[in-house]
């Protein structure tokens, strides 16, 4: 058996098809006709351009435009003057042929963006590897691996499948994804879980351990890989593969229905998004709400702080998609920890402990006010409410407050529509905040729990250190609590709490939710129906009688083994 990570549940039963690029050798010869050489990138650049363009709307019909994405950042890098007048540049000044014009380009892009510390950026770095070896394919005449016409019942094994590999993937043929590389949140993740083909990503020299026509059962959740199965185990996954799939079709049922638990108690169940355009997919999934806009992605991979007028163009969007439903939008949540070049950001030694979010926007007006404004413009248009990020004293809320009121005042001036009764609340992270939840609950509209930094801090514990990962758990008494108190305060003093981390979507922590008293819960689009589904699975009387006896318990290993015991 070899294990992986698995990056897109579902079981995979098939005859394996080993993926192998074909060599991109060529010799690196000085030009000295450089007009023709540009001449002859150009005509390569343009071919690349058409077929990611193709592939984009061939995505676009098949899967989604939230899936051709992807691909349409493809094409904005290939049209990047920045990328492009470089390779010229070097085929012009230093009279480089064109495919080591194009390979030494993209590789500075690339190692500059895997150099950051951020998920977004690495991913970046992928998408220009991909982009590198699709043009110096054209330049060669080195044609593209077809992976649309495999037989039915392929597993496809590779090194790593890149964005465009996966885009023309037909998933009528292809029953799992097999790679060397990769991970839950890498590009071809995302296509294969769009594709819904079952995918374990980063098994360690797979290729050379599996032959072509192997036989070979996969399971895309638990990252569990067998070749050659016997009977039983053969037996074992094809039963497996009929329950999930059984499952998949059960969460049809929810589409359309209330999200209340079985004995009648509502909730709101929201989605949360990274980008404008992610709100569709939330509407196609049944959403009822936005319960995290991050707007730190319109700031980033740009070379310039977006306008007042581009970020409510965004807003206004997401609001008018919404047709009158929430959309909780977070200010700026950015600092020492996540590179933007043109924000002139000094290097910090403990960045999540340092200058971030709030306290970077409170002293970077020009950097504040126009968000603030343009999400004020943009609630004439929905039901906008406005989140702060990462609050740790009262001082900063009333500042932020301040501000908004200040614009309101400008806006008015100028008579420019706005809900004058906009909500502004906290994202409750830290565990400053958590312990002053009864205070700050007398001062703001609402709260939304962002359980992933408040697992982090609570525990003092970075989930991405493995020496201490054991330490980062949201079933940790401490961080139970926690989550507890600040809906107490919530309810108590009567406003909206919701919750917006990982945890929101988690089965095994859904009674504990429902029974402090967590109002909406705010998920990934694609974890909707499953999350309403497990929400009616209880009763309010079963919740607290869980509830009761986890939260007397004292370590983290016996919660979770409790709540796995009862788990529905």
């Amino acid at each position: 058996m070899y294990k992986g990570i698995g990056a897109s549940a579902g079981i995979g039963i098939g005859s394996v098809i080993i993926v192998k690029e074909p060599s991109l050798d060529y010799e690196k010869k000085p030009v000295t006709d450089t007009a023709a050489e540009t001449a002859r990138f150009q005509s390569a650049l343009d071919e690349c351009v058409a077929k990611t363009t193709a592939m984009a709307e061939d995505m676009k019909t098949r899967v989604g435009e939230k899936e051709a994405e992807i691909l349409e950042g493809h094409i904005l890098l290939l049209m990047d003057p920045e990328l492009t007048g470089q390779i010229e540049s070097k085929i012009k000044d230093e009279k480089s042929c064109a495919e080591a014009a194009v390979e030494e380009t993209c590789d500075f892009y690339a190692a500059m963006f895997a150099s950051l510390d951020d998920e977004l950026f690495q991913q970046r770095a992928t998408d220009v590897c991909d982009i590198k070896t699709r043009l110096i394919k054209i330049l060669l005449g080195v044609e593209d691996v077809d992976l649309a016409n495999v037989p039915e019942g392929t597993i496809l094994v590779a090194e790593d499948l890149t964005p465009s590999m996966t885009a023309g993937i037909n998933p009528a043929n292809v029953v799992g994804i097999l790679t060397e590389i990769g991970g839950k949140t890498s590009h071809s993740a995302i296509l294969a879980r769009a594709l819904e083909i079952p995918a374990v990503l980063s098994i360690e020299g797979i290729v050379s351990k599996l032959e072509n026509g192997q036989s070979v059962v996969l399971d895309g959740k638990t990252g569990e890989v067998y070749a050659d199965p016997d009977a039983d185990v053969l037996e074992e996954y094809k039963a497996k593969r009929a329950a999930f799939l059984e499952a998949k079709a059960a969460l049809k049922l929810f589409v359309g229905k209330p999200t209340e638990t079985a004995d009648g108690v509502k909730v709101q169940l929201c989605a949360n998004i990274g980008k404008a355009e992610d709100a569709t997919k939330v509407i196609e999934c049944d959403g009822e709400g936005i319960g995290l806009f991050r707007t730190e992605f319109l700031f980033m991979d740009r070379p310039q702080v977006p306008t007042e007028d581009e970020q409510f163009e965004a807003y206004k969007k997401v609001a008018q998609l919404l047709e009158g439903k929430p959309v909780i939008i977070r200010t700026l949540d950015i600092g020492g920890d996540k590179e933007i070049p043109y924000l002139g950001l000094g290097k910090e030694e403990n960045p999540f402990l340092g200058f971030r979010a709030v306290r970077l926007c409170l002293q970077r007006p020009d950097l504040y006010r126009p968000q603030l404004r343009a999400l004020l413009r943009a609630s004439a248009f929905g039901d906008i409410m406005i989140m702060v990020p990462m609050i740790c004293c009262v001082d900063e809320f009333r500042q932020v407050k301040a501000l908004i009121t200040e614009l309101m005042a400008d806006l008015d001036a100028n008579g420019i529509p706005y809900n004058k009764d906009i909500k502004v609340g906290i994202m409750v992270e830290t565990p400053a905040a958590s312990v002053m939840a009864d205070v700050f609950a007398k001062e703001v509209d609402f709260f939304s729990i962002g359980t992933n930094d408040l697992t982090g801090y609570t525990m003092a514990a970075d989930r991405g250190n493995p020496d201490v990962a054991y330490l980062y758990s949201t079933y940790d008494p401490a961080v139970l609590r926690s989550i507890r108190n600040v809906i107490t305060a919530a309810n108590d003093a009567g406003i909206l709490v919701g919750m917006c981390g990982e945890a929101a979507a988690d089965p095994l922590l859904t009674p504990l939710l429902i029974s402090f008293g967590l109002e909406e819960f705010s998920v990934s689009a694609t974890s909707i129906l499953k999350t309403r589904k497990g929400i009616s699975s209880w009763t309010k009387a079963e919740a607290d009688e869980v509830a009761a006896k986890a939260m007397a318990m004292a370590t983290e290993k016996e919660i979770r083994a409790y709540l796995e015991s009862i788990a529905r």
